[in-house]
């Protein structure tokens, strides 16, 4: 008995904590399943073959980004990305640099890769000195021809012959360095069919400096016969749109215009978004099949604000039951806009991943794409890890994502309930009830209203099941506060909610100098503050606030009035990350309402769960129907 009984403890232990704690964050990518690479891992793209496989290319190498030896390789799944097989060198490590492939499915079932070949070998090629010694760059894996090969066998193997795409000369060509003899591009853009044409993305380049592409625009590469002919030697191109100029800026905007992403509206129409060094992305129309487009604007959500986004990939997807989802990164504006070294800053921050739902609306033109407010989608515990170029992958009613660290490459499968949300975040007018733990209506009491304090999740805390040294884990826990209101002034230091103890242990919510609520949050060492934005809040006016807490990104977020915070014209970024080793937001055991305030409180709401931008706005509308008796 003796020798059983420490056994029996420590497998009840392990059922104890197996139950206490929750199922890992699906949106860490570090949960993801890895796709095999060489080393250096890009662009993991993938589609869907006859046979029923995942087939995905990666461009990949034993050295860094743009070393020699860079070439393109395709690998099979039979199971959603758990285990890769038919492994193929598209082309050799051993020959010139070929990268940055994207493949195209015929209906035939014959899928087509299209990349970047140096085919000449060109050892170095002109750029701007500084930054580059002599006046000389020695990366050459965007120069040489626009290239393709096939495979008819699902991708187990591809044509010996490699065809090239005779691509137009536009005004960024013969303005190079070159006069375009030699030409600057790549491509990350997922090609499409539409109306039996096949069409192939291609970022034209202007030359090399500050930031590697100094200029840089969007054009397409038509065939009209591509999908129906055997011999592809046969195949016609042309390159749109019509004239000398691509897809670039709008009017006053910069000169980087790049990695655009093409979706066909049920109209026909072509939308296409790309990243730009402006704090937003960019996107246009073509409703004559990309000949013409009409001018560019910057992306917007439905009411109107400018999405921010950096220099990073932004792309939109159009999905199986129509819908469309935007991957970006929710930050910007005018401090990218504006920054000296724009150029290059401006790569930072790909971490976490947002995403918008966006759905088909008319318009006098033809139907354009509505976006809802963002979600996160994907996240790395280190706040300074970029991960990008991903794809979307629909099977079996699931949804899945690809994405790169450029050293890793994994397979995520996404929550369907989040994706269902942003779509339909338009709709959203009722009161989320999951994990609901605290919840006051004001009923003419006089204030501060005392009441005991709900319990809250424990953030950080020690891991038993390890070693006998204890070390600290991450629970990926989270709550959210809701609080209605009016204030008759905005002086600051008002205390609307207080759960801290004489010691500072606890949370509140209180005014501050920028004419905003602030969230305060204490664990007796770790000190955390995060805020709405700026002149949000009005004397004399009801507000409905959200503070999201989200342990898992370690973010925390606000929405006003249903709308969710990007830091507007006053910051970079209108959400904030807090310390991984925050314990917790527990403090006293009574929670105060309008303990220190000049103003009424209507309704606190608390949640021991981060709500979703959706269920906030849900809720937001839910009590915007119940006091005024209007839920439009």
């Amino acid at each position: 008995m003796n020798s059983i009984f420490p056994k029996t403890v420590s497998f009840i232990a392990v059922l104890l904590f197996s139950a206490h704690y929750a199922l890992p964050d699906n949106r860490n990518i570090k949960n993801g399943l890895v796709i095999p690479d060489e080393n250096y891992s890009d662009q993991p793209y993938v589609v869907k073959t006859n046979d029923g496989a995942w087939l995905c290319v990666i461009t990949t190498g034993e050295g860094k980004e743009g070393v020699s030896g860079q070439h393109i390789i395709s690998q099979r799944s039979l199971d959603q990305g758990k285990t890769w097989t038919d492994w193929v060198d598209i082309e050799p490590a051993n020959g010139p640099e070929a990268s940055y492939a994207v493949m195209l499915k015929s209906p035939s079932g014959r899928i087509f890769v299209f990349y970047n070949h140096n085919t000449d070998n060109v050892r170095s090629a002109i750029g701007d000195n500084p930054p580059f010694k002599e006046g000389m760059v020695k990366r050459v894996d965007c120069l040489g021809y626009f290239c393709f090969k096939y495979s008819d066998d699902n991708g187990k193997s591809w044509s010996k012959e490699r065809y090239t795409i005779p691509v137009r000369a536009f005004d960024i060509d013969r303005n190079n360095p070159y006069k375009g003899n030699i030409r600057y591009f790549w491509n990350v853009g997922r090609a499409f069919t539409n109306k039996g044409s096949a069409y192939v993305p291609l970022i034209k380049v202007g030359g090399f400096g500050k930031g590697f592409y100094t200029s840089s625009e969007g054009v397409l590469l038509q065939s009209t016969n591509l999908l129906t002919i055997e011999n592809p030697a046969k195949a016609k191109w042309i390159t749109l749109p019509d004239g000398d100029i691509g897809l670039r800026t709008p009017q006053f905007g910069g000169p980087i215009a790049e990695e655009q992403s093409y979706s066909v509206l049920s109209d026909g129409s072509l939308f296409c978004v790309y990243r730009t060094i402006d704090g937003s992305s960019a996107y246009s129309y073509s409703r004559d099949g990309g000949h013409t487009w009409e001018a560019s604007q910057y992306m917007k959500y439905a009411d109107g604000r400018c999405i921010k986004h950096p220099r990073a990939a932004n792309f939109v997807w159009k999905c199986e039951n129509g819908k469309f989802l935007y991957w970006y990164h929710n930050h910007g504006g005018r401090f990218i806009k504006e920054h000296p070294n724009r150029e290059t800053m401006a790569y930072s921050n790909r971490n976490p991943v947002w995403v918008a739902g966006g759905i088909e609306v008319d318009s006098p033109n033809g139907k354009t794409i509505k976006w809802s407010q963002p979600e996160i989608l994907l996240y790395d515990e280190d706040p300074l890890i970029r991960m990008s170029y991903p794809d979307l992958v629909e099977d079996k009613d699931n949804y899945y994502v690809t994405e790169t660290q450029k050293d890793i490459a994994r397979v995520h499968e996404i929550d369907k309930s989040l994706l269902n949300g942003v779509w339909h975040q338009f709709d959203a007018n009722e009161r989320t009830k999951d994990k609901l733990i605290f919840q006051w209506k004001q009923i003419n009491e006089q204030f501060p209203v005392t009441l005991k304090n709900p319990r809250y999740p424990v953030f950080y805390k020690e891991n038993y099941k390890t070693t006998m040294d204890y070390p600290g884990m991450k629970t990926d826990a989270g709550f959210t506060v809701e609080l209605a209101f009016t204030l008759n002034d905005l002086i600051e230091g008002q205390i609307l909610i207080d759960t801290q103890t004489p010691e500072g242990k606890g949370w509140r919510i209180c005014t501050n100098d920028k004419q905003s609520l602030e969230l305060q949050m204490n664990d007796g060492q770790t000190q955390v503050l995060w805020s709405c934005d700026e002149k949000l809040i009005t004397a004399g006016k009801r507000h409905y606030v959200s503070f999201i807490i989200d342990g898992g990104p370690n973010i925390i977020s606000v929405v006003v009035d249903g709308k969710f915070n990007d830091g507007g014209d006053s910051r970079q970024f209108g959400w904030g990350r807090f310390s991984p080793y925050f314990k917790t937001p527990e403090g006293d055991t009574d929670i105060k309402i309008g303990s220190k305030m000049s103003g009424m409180i209507d309704e606190v709401n608390i949640y021991s769960k981060a709500l979703r931008t959706t269920e906030a706005i849900g809720n937001y509308r839910s009590y915007n129907c119940t006091t005024n008796s209007n839920c439009n």
